[in-house]
């Protein structure tokens, strides 16, 4: 499952329409990133480039233009090498490059040095990601001194730099039906891999086997990646936020909490679910697990277009307080308690974030000052959550070392919102009845 070609077009054209008069755009791609000594990671595609290209090797730099006679899109990338492709794999090459992804014009990377000052030459603007890569800003600077250089023939090079990054990033808020379409898929995945991870889920396991449990199901269903490094905290570790070493026993009377999702061509998803280990949840966890739960469904209720973005958090925020309050492990007036951030011992983190091609993904939360209004497209996180560190001495000892986090992805839609991820159950007794039905448990 992938973008089409023609979508990637259309995004282009958009951005072209955009673009003033006498500008030009640069857009890098990603590198192959060093893991140690001669082996690398794998390749991850820079997303501003793939959004607009869908072109999948290292090293490569689009430069839209508009209005350009010999073409307003132009592509540097790796070249064929037939000796080399023996070791690294198929290229596309300059002429993949405009056969298959769309390019006017193309080429290779050893003409970069050569091709870029003349792309330059003449226009007065030059949009492009200043700051966020050291080594290309060297680069447009060796371009620009090029073109500069070459003054007195007449090249004129672009006297202003502006970033790129507002106009790019306002365009990946607002998914398109393919892309909600592929975001469907992936959080339908990754939902799967939870209830399989619920169904294998027993005392003395380990929680890098549930980790591998929710790898391999991704695998299998075509989602190689996954869009962060997964956490799989059992007891206390659910109270550390993004941990992530996964390598603790998992204990009988314990909570193990699953924050884990795919990516499908390049799009995130983003689950967490907390479980009992043995499959029943004791009295205190229970009741903070059922206050985060009625927090994360109030949340997702509240969503529709035209909602500032902050009143989701807002609400999570008076709720939780309230809950906590209720049990016993916060004391004082609600307003005061909140306006003073006591809750923040409990729920330090906010309501949830942007999601799309990164798993934290791009678009302002402010416009102008103002918190952003929700609008059709948009696709966020709902993620509430309690932790209740272990060396909390102001609490009882009953509910130290609980973390609980519910966290759904949800789509901004006309009349309210979609949840990707309702295929992965979050009522206790739905839970409860998922992990009775445990097949083949790890650890055993």
């Amino acid at each position: 499952m992938k973008i089409s070609q023609h979508c990637y077009a259309e995004r282009r054209r958009r951005l072209l329409e955009m673009l003033p008069e006498g500008s030009v755009a640069l857009v890098a791609g990603a590198s192959l990133a060093t893991r140690n000594r001669d082996a690398e990671y794998a390749f991850r595609q820079h997303s501003d480039f793939y959004y607009l290209t869908g072109f999948n090797e290292p090293d490569a730099i689009l430069l839209l233009r508009p209005g350009r006679d010999a073409g307003q899109v132009v592509l540097f990338c790796p070249p064929r090498d037939p000796a080399m492709e023996i070791w690294t794999g198929y290229r596309a090459g300059p002429e993949g490059c405009v056969e298959r992804f769309g390019a006017d014009q193309a080429f290779d990377l050893s003409e970069l040095e050569t091709q870029m000052p003349q792309l330059l030459d003449g226009a007065r603007k030059l949009y492009y990601a200043l700051g966020s890569d050291d080594a290309l800003d060297s680069r447009v600077r060796g371009w620009l001194n090029a073109v500069r250089a070459k003054e007195r023939q007449g090249a004129e090079a672009p006297q202003e730099l502006i970033l790129l990054d507002n106009m790019l990033h306002e365009m990946r808020l607002l998914k398109d039906e393919e892309e909600v379409q592929i975001m469907r898929r992936a959080a339908q995945i990754s939902a799967e891999a939870h209830c399989e991870a619920m169904r294998r889920a027993a005392p003395g396991a380990f929680e890098y086997q549930l980790e591998g449990t929710i790898l391999s199901y991704c695998m299998d269903r075509g989602a190689r990646f996954q869009a962060y490094s997964p956490i799989v905290g059992g007891g206390e570790n659910a109270c550390i936020l993004h941990y992530i070493d996964n390598d603790a026993p998992l204990h009988d009377g314990d909570l193990v909490l699953i924050d884990a999702g795919c990516e499908l061509d390049c799009y995130a998803s983003d689950i967490t679910r907390t479980f009992p280990v043995n499959g029943r949840f004791s009295p205190e966890q229970r009741a903070l697990y059922e206050l985060v739960l009625n927090t994360n469904q109030a949340c997702i209720e509240l969503i529709r277009p035209g909602l500032p973005w902050n009143e989701v958090h807002d609400l999570s925020v008076r709720l939780l307080t309230g809950g906590l309050i209720e049990l016993g492990l916060l004391e004082g007036e609600l307003d005061q308690l909140i306006e003073s951030g006591a809750y923040k011992e409990f729920y330090m983190h906010r309501i949830g974030h942007w999601l799309g091609m990164d798993v934290h993904d791009v678009g302002n939360y402010k416009v102008d000052g103002e918190w952003r209004p929700l609008a059709p497209g948009m696709v966020m996180t709902v993620e509430p959550g309690l932790y209740v560190s272990p060396q909390n001495e102001k609490v009882e000892a009953r509910w130290r070392g609980i973390g609980i986090r519910i966290e759904d992805d949800v789509l901004v839609t006309a009349q309210g919102a979609e949840v990707l991820t309702a295929a992965v159950p979050k009522r206790v007794d739905e839970i409860e009845a998922l992990m009775a039905q445990s097949k083949n448990p790890v650890g055993n």
